[in-house]
């Protein structure tokens, strides 16, 4: 019983390291998060509330670039994230609570994968 204890104390501490840091710890040196709100990446307003859709695990970036996967940070078919921005390349900035924990990743998804399911708030 003391691994399986082990182990669930090591998730833990990593899933805080990834809310305090925001991921950047897990990131590339050069993976800096681009500016939202800007011409190249738009807020969306009102936020919207995303489903995983397709098959597999979607990877966590810390920004919108293949090189700055989030070691270990995904989400499945069918979790629900809320959507803040987009590229014109294919990325959309998101938030995920897990429903179980409590804890939240902030990150960027592949826009391919995800399905509007409605908004979050009004327009702004």
């Amino acid at each position: 019983m003391q691994p399986l204890t082990t182990k669930k104390t090591l998730i833990g501490l990593a899933v805080a390291a990834l809310i305090f840091t925001g991921g950047a710890a897990l990131a590339a040196d050069n993976c800096k998060e681009p500016e939202t709100g800007t011409d190249t990446v738009p807020m969306l307003s009102p936020p919207l509330s995303e489903a995983v859709i397709g098959a597999g695990r979607l990877q966590f970036y810390s920004a919108p670039d293949e090189n700055c996967a989030m070691s270990g940070v995904f989400v499945i078919p069918k979790d629900q994230l809320i959507a803040y921005a987009q590229t014109d390349d294919g990325w959309t900035s998101v938030m995920y609570t897990n429903p179980r924990t409590n804890a939240v990743v902030n990150g960027w998804v592949k826009s391919a994968r995800l399905k509007a399911t409605g908004t979050v708030g009004p327009s702004q």
